[in-house]
């Protein structure tokens, strides 16, 4: 039997502090004289002590976590918290039903970003701060996430990743403690660098920190139907940087606050990211120039491209105009760097630069076996030997991710989407990338007209993305609940 004290004593934690961040949203809408800050109040309240509650009754000294309390602690906290963090969205404006408010706290806990409200501009200052909030809170918990549990459970190949200092088999809960400490400090540099930058060039207070917030979770909620749109020129270039910044790896960042800057550039995942994103850039742009004649305002095209191709890469899913207009060529780019996404142990999300590295490896080892069979050739990552079990759980994720994506189009086609809808909602929630294409999406991207069961599949689809697929599957096995 798995004694769950352990998993419930910290998520009943996290649950008081995600309580108390809606103080925040509230103290907004009282100042400005909107009676929605109750709605806050009450969801505070009731969130706050749900998780004192949960805390007190599991409390106890807790030095480390076994294999499967690391599996349940992973999906409990993705679940639970979006539950409570969807409250407002259900007690007040908007008034959502169970499956909207769901769905939404969902894509903001896992740094999706789409959206269910097809009116944005409408909504009241809190319920749009609060959006940031989520998306803020869970490009971090992802980060930690990535960085202490994924190695030890082993998920996709995250194993490599423990001789990067994160070995924590055993000592889960006290190493995670210390993670969280330094990427929270990193956390919040890049989010007042980001939340300056925003205001410099001329963004309200307000706009500033619900688009730093959003841009440094590589999440995509904006308070703007036109989404990034509503903003000049020169902020979406400054955004373009702060999503990069946000999607490549932490620890490689950490390193350059302590003075060493030459592993962040030497990392092989920055490297390939950052040519893979000129790659996408240059056949888009040639594409506009050469095909489509798009030639009178050159920095406002150049602009455009790098901003959505950065924005797709990193899973943000900011948009500042409609890239359907593009034709079909950009848009199958970017569906391709969409199931890329950014590196392992940033907020990206999708597959991420590593796996793929991983897999040209494999391939490039097999393509030599056949030409020379009695030859060894070892599989080697950034110069370091890459175990089969990590080339093997890299395979099997990549196996499930596609196995799961292709899954997901026929489900949602089977719910009466457009086939050009169905494939962009299965792309957009599998990677957390954010924005929709089809007949059925409102202007502003919002699937609000979408089926309900259609948006109980995205927000699954969401779920199971976000904590990369291996970790929630692995608890429907019978033997993991005799294990």
């Amino acid at each position: 039997m798995i004694d769950i004290r352990p998993v419930a004593h910290p998520i009943g934690k996290i649950l008081t502090v995600i309580g108390a961040m809606m103080v925040a949203p509230m103290a907004v809408d009282w100042w400005h004289g909107d009676p929605h800050w109750v709605v806050f109040l009450q969801s505070a309240v009731l969130t706050m002590v749900s998780g004192v509650m949960l805390a007190v009754a599991t409390a106890g000294r807790y030095d480390h976590l076994t294999l499967h309390q690391a599996f349940l602690l992973t999906s409990g906290i993705w679940l639970v918290l979006p539950a409570f963090g969807a409250l407002p969205f259900m007690l007040g404006e908007p008034d959502a039903s169970f499956t909207d408010a769901m769905f939404e706290s969902m894509s903001g806990f896992t740094t999706t970003g789409t959206t269910v409200f097809p009116e944005l501009d409408d909504l009241a200052r809190g319920i749009h701060l609060w959006r940031a909030i989520l998306h803020w809170a869970g490009g971090l918990g992802i980060v930690v996430v990535a960085m202490v549990f994924l190695p030890v459970m082993k998920v996709g190949g995250m194993q490599f990743f423990r001789s990067e200092g994160f070995d924590t088999l055993g000592k889960v809960l006290p190493r995670a403690g210390q993670i969280a400490g330094e990427m929270t400090q990193l956390y919040l540099i890049l989010t007042g660098a980001c939340l300056v930058t925003y205001l410099m060039l001329g963004m309200t207070g307000f706009d500033a920190v619900v688009q730093a917030f959003s841009t440094i979770s590589t999440g995509g909620f904006s308070n703007y139907d036109a989404s990034f749109g509503a903003f000049l020129g020169p902020a979406q270039w400054a955004s373009s940087v702060f999503m990069i910044l946000a999607s490549v790896p932490f620890i490689r960042m950490v390193q350059l606050m302590r003075g060493q800057a030459r592993p962040l550039w030497r990392d092989i995942q920055v490297r390939a990211y950052l040519r893979w994103i000129c790659y996408a850039v240059i056949i888009i742009l040639l594409y506009r120039v050469l095909w489509l004649g798009q030639v009178d305002h050159p920095e406002a095209m150049l602009r455009t491209t790098v901003f959505n191709v950065v924005s797709t890469f990193s899973g943000t899913g900011f948009a500042n105009e409609d890239v359907t207009r593009w034709g079909h060529l950009p848009l199958m780019v970017l569906v391709i760097v969409g199931l890329i996404g950014g590196c392992t142990g940033s907020t990206g999300c999708s597959v991420k630069i590593f796996r793929y590295l991983v897999l040209f490896e494999a391939v490039r080892a097999q393509i030599r076996r056949m030409h020379s069979p009695h030859r060894v050739y070892p599989l080697r990552y950034d110069g370091q030997p890459l175990d089969q079990d990590v080339v093997d759980s890299v395979m099997a994720f990549f196996t499930l991710f596609f196995l799961t994506f292709g899954l997901l189009i026929v489900g949602l086609s089977l719910t009466g989407l457009h086939p050009r809808t169905a494939l962009t909602a299965a792309w957009t929630t599998i990677a957390n990338i954010g924005p929709v294409w089809g007949p059925e999406v409102t202007g502003n991207g919002s699937i609000a007209d979408f089926p309900e069961l259609a948006k109980w599949m995205m927000t699954l689809g969401m779920f199971l993305g976000r904590l990369e697929l291996i970790s929630v599957l692995v608890l429907l096995l019978p033997r993991f609940w005799r294990g």
